[in-house]
């Protein structure tokens, strides 16, 4: 398995391939988180031939340290809180609400720019295939994971082309099951790994999505 994909679109091919040798003929739903894993998310539900969406989700942040993660507010309208930072951090539930407001507003604006008017998949009891095009820290993925497990979903597979070793170690405790195309022991960023790696806007997410349908 090469180590370095051209774009994401391949990355995503080669990764439906690898999906697909479990996956077929199971009904699952496709989700791709945005930006990145959207395009990535859409080669696998073609490899599939599986309907897909856009699962959105927003990490809440301790105010005075915005990259402590206390929990996340996804797609859907669920909330996912770490008790653990929450305790140590101190907060209080007027700080944890008033996060939790700025969070939700931006989850609905991006399903409104993603997704439009139209309803979003129903999860419950399908097998759910969550993808990225690379997992780094596995948090994102982590609060998706409770949330897409929150909306009802019988099974709840993570799905990316990269990802460290140890994170994909942490998330097979989590998921139903992980399926990464490199295993990476050294990991510096998701860019890294490909020739490509353009950031995407929402207009080339909507685009996508409307492909979809």
């Amino acid at each position: 398995m090469k180590t370095r994909f051209a774009t994401r679109a391949e990355a995503g091919h080669q990764l439906g391939a690898r999906v697909a040798e479990v996956y077929a003929g199971a009904d699952p739903v496709v989700l791709g988180l945005p930006r990145g894993g959207v395009p990535v998310a859409a080669a696998v539900a073609a490899a599939l031939d599986a309907p897909m969406d856009v699962f959105v989700v927003c990490k809440l942040g301790v105010p005075w340290q915005p990259e402590l993660a206390f929990g996340a507010v996804a797609s859907g309208g669920v909330r996912v809180l770490n008790e653990e930072v929450v305790a140590a951090a101190r907060l209080d539930e007027a700080t944890i609400n008033r996060e939790t407001e700025a969070a939700t507003a931006e989850v609905e604006r991006r399903e409104l720019a993603y997704r439009g008017a139209r309803e979003p998949l129903v999860l419950h009891p399908r097998t759910v295939i969550l993808v990225d095009d690379g997992i780094a820290t596995g948090a994102t993925v982590r609060a998706a994971l409770a949330a897409v497990r929150a909306h009802g979903a019988a099974a709840v597979v993570v799905a990316a082309p990269v990802a460290p070793v140890q994170v994909v170690t942490q998330l097979s405790e989590v998921a139903d099951r992980v399926i990464v195309l490199v295993s990476a022991t050294r990991f510096g960023s998701v860019g890294s790994f490909y020739v490509d790696f353009d950031q995407l806007s929402d207009f080339d997410v909507q685009a996508i999505v409307r492909e979809q349908t």
